[in-house]
């Protein structure tokens, strides 16, 4: 945890810090309550300890001053002169405890580890509000909900791997719900009740990824003004969740591999070897062999990482469930925006059925969302999606050629290539030799499609 002391008693404060450094947290003062204020909204802490008696300054002032702009971060107070008078205003006021100078460790130590259990409880809260926020307006994602053989198939080992600590890497396609099923790993398993902490392998410097992941002490890069505890600390007795792990550095990797192997790591610029209990789950759109082959990924790692492995099908092997997930979707974004859908349109479900969803489910949900902003009667249009979509309803209808992979059948695809292909050369001679056909059969396929 991170502290702020206020105290205008230089030594007191002095030896509180020390006090909190060597409990294992950070601690950084300030003279005056009005340095302190300057501090706190140039800075995040998740605790202050404040004096009463500030010089010229009240510190019940100072307090009710952090509550109006700081209201989420807990305060104990601390006098050379206690009465419980002065304890009891200074809990009316908003302080979570109230503390006697000059006091003993052991009754310090007993206040720091009641803020670190309000913390916890803080944050157990916060993740419970984000969770039921999800589940009501953000995650409408059917990712148990598949009849696909495959995806159900991988849904069947990721529940079975939920229970037990192993290592749990995911591979598939942009958008087709890695991070999704992650969560719903973290959610079935033992560790439900516990933190799901979330590092974007890509997103970050090296230096920088570094420090997030593990953490680091003041000084040991630039910009580095304090201590900071990473992810790892973040998620302990929880899941780490490693999102395009094909993509971290190849210097960040060793470390990784030892937090694997020997549950250990530390922090950067310091020499204190410090335990994890995390259990870890990777995703990656790469392929990590291709990745190893080519020096990008350790090997070690790779199969350290290699324990229960799952791939992802891109939205386009799931036929079965497609049209039913734009339905589950176009349900939910109705409801959000408070209208009223029958459904999708012959039209429309042709329109879906014709793309070759490249960004899978995630592009699936966003142009779903865009057709029932768009809509203007009771059911969805092709007019109502994106252009792309439309383009692919128009193919289907034999105006353009579909994509490849769009949900037509090869005959209908091979009369699309054909109408093409003649149309672009002079003679039959010509349309022959770019197929690879003999004339007599682009004759007789010419007659089939209605073209003599």
């Amino acid at each position: 945890m991170d502290f702020l002391i206020i105290d205008d008693d230089k030594t007191f404060r002095d030896a509180t810090c020390f006090l909190i450094e060597d409990a294992g947290h950070y601690a950084e003062g300030a003279e005056s309550g009005e340095l302190g204020l300057a501090t706190l909204k140039e800075d995040k802490f998740d605790a202050i300890l404040l004096d009463v008696n500030l010089g010229r300054e009240n510190g019940l002032d100072v307090l009710m001053e952090i509550q109006k702009q700081f209201p989420q971060i807990p305060v104990v107070m601390f006098t050379a002169q206690g009465s419980v008078k002065t304890a009891v205003e200074a809990m009316r006021r908003g302080a979570v405890d109230f503390l006697e100078k000059p006091f003993q460790r052991e009754q310090f130590l007993t206040v720091l580890a009641r803020l670190q259990r309000l913390r916890q409880m803080s944050r157990q809260i916060e993740q419970l509000k984000q969770e039921v926020s999800e589940t009501k307006s953000q995650n409408p994602e059917p990712i148990f909900d598949f009849t696909t053989p495959a995806m159900r198939e991988v849904m069947e080992v990721l529940l079975r791997a939920a229970q037990t600590p192993a290592t749990i890497l995911i591979s598939g396609e942009s958008g087709t719900g890695k991070s999704v099923a992650a969560r719903a790993v973290h959610r079935q398993s033992h560790l439900a009740e516990k933190p799901f902490v979330t590092v974007s392998c890509p997103s970050l410097s090296r230096e920088l990824l570094e420090s997030d992941l593990f953490g680091h002490v003041r000084g040991s890069f630039t910009g580095a003004i304090k201590d900071h505890w990473g992810k790892v600390k973040a998620a302990d007795g929880g899941t780490l969740f490693l999102d395009e792990i094909g993509e971290l550095p190849l210097e960040i990797q060793p470390k990784l591999l030892r937090l694997l192997q020997e549950r250990e790591y530390e922090r950067l610029g310091e020499n204190v070897t410090r335990q994890a209990s995390v259990r870890v789950i990777a995703a990656t759109n790469r392929d990590l062999k291709k990745r190893v082959a080519e020096g990008a990924f350790r090997e070690d790692l790779y199969f350290r990482l290699n324990v229960i492995t799952v791939e992802m099908p891109p939205l386009r092997a799931c036929d079965a469930d497609l049209l039913r997930f734009a339905e589950l979707y176009s349900s939910h974004f109705a409801a959000q925006c408070g209208r009223r859908f029958d459904g999708l349109s012959p039209e429309a479900a042709a329109c879906i059925r014709a793309h070759s969803w490249p960004g899978n489910l995630r592009e699936l949900r966003n142009a779903i969302e865009r057709a029932v902003i768009m809509a203007r009667g009771g059911k969805l249009f092709p007019e109502d999606f994106p252009s792309e979509l439309r383009g692919q309803s128009s193919a289907a209808n034999g105006d353009q050629l579909p994509q490849v992979g769009a949900f037509v059948s090869l005959e209908k695809l091979e009369e699309f290539h054909l109408r093409k292909i003649l149309e672009r050369t002079s003679s039959l001679a010509e349309a022959a030799g770019i197929l690879g056909i003999d004339q007599a059969t682009l004759y007789r396929k010419r007659k089939k499609i209605g073209l003599e």
